[in-house]
């Protein structure tokens, strides 16, 4: 798929978040405003954190004939009361997208920011620690959230199930185990794909780990098991070969055991459904009808 038709996928989901919102048309701005008053209004954080979205919502209102006069790089660390973002345009455009905009501001800058904080805490202890998420995200809204999640720092896992093959649990109990599950992925899979599979227990870790499978998940294990799976792959020559994803069970409180262990991937459903949106506001700054020398 070429970046050019990538980014046009893209811009029709933005598209369809803005027609949700909008509707037949702002009743509220197009009752209130002049077709004729314009405005520059600039978008501001009022708490520390990374942002994202500014390409999405810079587009939006650039949708709208708005003009994007500054804006911060997406990935960038603000302060509170930091400018991200500043426009000019038909004040009743302005007003109009501004929900929109925000909104993915909001959410993807939060995202971003647990994201950050977490990264930096694992790999405090572990410099080489992949911090991931999972596909515990809001339907539609995706490819957003893997976004700012590579944005603050941390890897976006598999985007969808066409990605690569993971092996849980429900697919083990299905076929009679592990070591069938992995047998028949192997037989039917591409070469192209990367085999997981999710273990609950140092036996089930040991004889999937025999079958060489590209990652091991150690699901829901405690720190102290984890560190017995991955001393006992040392022992018969296989931590080398694959690499250990910890999944279940991680919370902040217990992220640095888990980074201790020496596993190569911790996995966060909470990095996408549980982060706080970032508090991001717009205020209009000015106002002015075009030709007409009088800034209010």
């Amino acid at each position: 798929m070429s970046s050019e038709l990538e980014v046009r996928l893209l811009r029709e989901k933005l598209l369809e978040y803005l027609r949700e919102d909008v509707g037949f048309g702002d009743i509220t701005s197009n009752s209130i405003i002049p077709a004729s008053l314009h405005a520059e209004a600039t978008i501001t954080v009022n708490s520390d954190g990374v942002v994202a979205g500014i390409r999405e919502s810079a587009y939006i209102f650039q949708v709208a004939g708005i003009e994007v006069v500054d804006q911060v790089d997406d990935g960038v660390w603000a302060r509170n009361g930091q400018a991200i973002l500043r426009v000019r345009g038909a004040t009743r455009s302005i007003l109009t997208i501004e929900r929109t905009a925000l909104n993915i501001l909001m959410r993807m800058s939060g995202i971003a920011s647990l994201t950050h904080t977490l990264v930096e805490e694992a790999r405090s202890v572990n410099p080489k620690i992949r911090i991931a998420c999972t596909r515990k995200t809001t339907p539609g809204f995706r490819i957003f959230e893997k976004r700012a999640v590579e944005l603050g720092g941390g890897d976006t896992h598999r985007l969808r199930l066409d990605d690569a093959i993971l092996i849980k649990s429900n697919h083990t109990a299905a076929v009679g185990g592990v070591e069938e599950a992995i047998k028949r992925a192997k037989l039917n899979a591409s070469f192209t794909k990367k085999i997981e599979v999710e273990v609950t227990s140092l036996d089930q870790a040991v004889k999937a780990a025999k079958l060489k499978p590209d990652i091991l998940m150690l699901d829901n294990m405690p720190p102290h098991e984890v560190e017995d799976v991955v001393m006992r792959l040392r022992e018969m020559g296989l931590r080398d070969k694959l690499l250990v994803e910890v999944s279940g069970g991680v919370t902040p409180d217990t992220l640095k055991a888990f980074a201790k262990t020496g596993v190569d991937i911790i996995s966060m459903g909470m990095l996408t459904h549980s982060a706080k949106a970032l508090d991001i506001n717009l205020r209009i700054t000015k106002t002015w009808v075009p030709h007409d020398e009088e800034r209010q």
